[in-house]
């Protein structure tokens, strides 16, 4: 096959790097972008997008279940209803291959050009591709690595059979009778509950002493009580052992050091997520790392020239609107715009049930800086969208400095906060003090309204609804 060359080669078509060629093609530069798998990457394919349809189904499920008992306050009853798990999963790879084609759209439309098959490095200008129809070698005068993560596997939990990954529970045609979740972070909790909603008994367990312990404690609670409600067992500092002798249990030590067997049909690994280093020549180059991950600076450049690294390859937070910025970004960068990247204002989303939202520092990472700092949260109890909505189990909090109002922090839990990710977000990136929070006219009744109340809460000690 002739050789390619070009000014821009991406390596990765997930967010981060589909998002870096598009906007590099604009932007007029030669790019071209390999992957063997359909552009999206895990997010799109196996990760973010497709979860959020199971989720939104489960949920759906869950609120017509309700319905038909007659337990609900609206006075709607309906005959008791049934999940057709595969037919979900075919309504949800439907969605899935819709953004497929539309991505690779967006890529042709840029005068991208796509290259499918597994890339490897000859040296840190030169690449080859194993495709379908042979080796194309591709010489580029910059390289993104944007090569992304994958599940990590437990030793004593390998994965196969029974043992399955995030990968393989969105592609469940059946709702497994028993469920065991083995991580309680936002993972195994989003996809466990779901499973709960659709009626799979659902056991979960976790090594730490909570679950979800990159939030503080406070913004947990509503969800610890829902995982209650829905009759989700959860056992926290214990640890996952294996599969019974008969492969129908999951041995587990508890915290009290005694053995506890789980039965389950499936069990559900989701202990965190590993960069994918390996596989793609990494050894033909000479990149300082930082633990698994590539190191980067505050252009995402690599400590080789003309290399770049973006995404869950390079580190926490593992998000894809991170990845996302960070291709957006490279790309000006290539194109000689002056650019550096600044991560202090990306959200983390949680779609638990309820759902949690954090942006910038928390109290207590906030109180470490040293300064004296405001917090100050206000109920979804009084908020009136919350009630007719019926979810107002949860709460805005603000975190400022207490000296010039800064705003360092913000956090939620409720129903439906997720999309006020974007309203804290641009608090942040703003500069926002307390008075342009409080000062800014909210829509009435909307649940955004707990944002200004936590403000002037802060502001004044004291809200005007509660």
């Amino acid at each position: 096959m002739k050789d390619i060359s070009c000014k821009l080669l991406v390596i990765g078509a997930g967010p981060g790097g589909y998002v870096c060629a598009i906007r590099a093609g604009q932007l007029g530069i030669d790019t071209v972008i390999v992957d063997a798998r359909k552009p999206g990457g895990t997010c799109l394919n196996v990760g973010c997008i497709p979860s959020k349809a199971l989720i939104h189904a489960a949920e759906e499920y869950d609120r017509v279940l309700h319905l038909s008992a007659g337990r609900n306050p609206l006075g709607i009853t309906v005959a008791r209803p049934e999940i057709d798990l595969a037919r979900t999963i075919a309504w949800k790879d439907g969605i899935v291959g819709r953004l497929n084609n539309g991505v690779a759209g967006l890529l042709k439309r840029s005068k991208v050009k796509i290259v499918e098959g597994m890339a490897r490095f000859r040296d840190g200008k030169t690449v080859e591709v194993e495709t379908e129809t042979g080796r194309q070698v591709i010489r580029a005068e910059t390289i993104v690595i944007a090569t992304g993560s994958a599940p990590v596997e437990l030793p004593s939990l390998p994965f196969g059979g029974q043992v399955i990954s995030s990968t393989e529970a969105l592609s469940l045609t059946s709702v497994p009778e028993r469920l065991a979740v083995v991580g309680g972070g936002y993972i195994g909790l989003e996809l466990g509950t779901a499973f709960a909603k659709m009626g799979a008994k659902v056991a979960v367990v976790e090594a730490q002493s909570r679950i979800l312990p990159q939030y503080d404690s406070e913004l947990t609670q509503p969800v610890s009580k829902r995982l209650k409600a829905l009759g989700i067992e959860v056992m926290t500092g214990a640890k996952a052992r294996g599969l019974s002798r008969a492969g129908d249990a999951l041995l587990v030590e508890a915290a009290d050091g005694s053995e506890v067997q789980l039965s389950a049909d499936r069990v559900l690994v989701t202990v965190g997520r590993r960069p994918v280093t390996q596989g793609w020549g990494i050894e033909e180059l000479v990149l300082d790392m930082d633990g698994p991950f590539i190191r980067i600076g505050e252009r995402c450049q690599t400590s080789m020239r003309g290399i770049f690294a973006i995404g869950d390859v390079t580190g926490e937070p593992m998000l894809a609107h991170r990845a996302m910025a960070q291709g957006e970004m490279v790309a000006e960068i290539v194109a000689g715009h002056d650019r550096v990247w600044d991560k202090r204002a990306i959200p983390a989303v949680c779609f638990t049930d309820p759902e949690i939202v954090s942006v910038g520092l928390s109290p207590d990472e906030a109180r470490k800086g040293g300064g004296e700092v405001r917090v100050a949260q206000f109920p979804y109890s009084a908020n009136g969208r919350a009630m007719t909505k019926i979810g107002e189990d949860g709460f805005v909090r603000v975190v400022a400095r207490a000296d010039n109002h800064l705003v360092l922090g913000i956090q939620a839990v409720g129903q439906g906060v997720s999309e006020l990710s974007a309203a804290f977000g641009l608090a942040l990136e703003m500069g926002a003090r307390l008075e342009d929070i409080a000062g800014t006219i909210h829509a009435h009744p909307t649940q955004g309204e707990a944002f200004q109340e936590a403000a002037i809460k802060a502001l004044y000690g004291q809200g005007l609804h509660i």
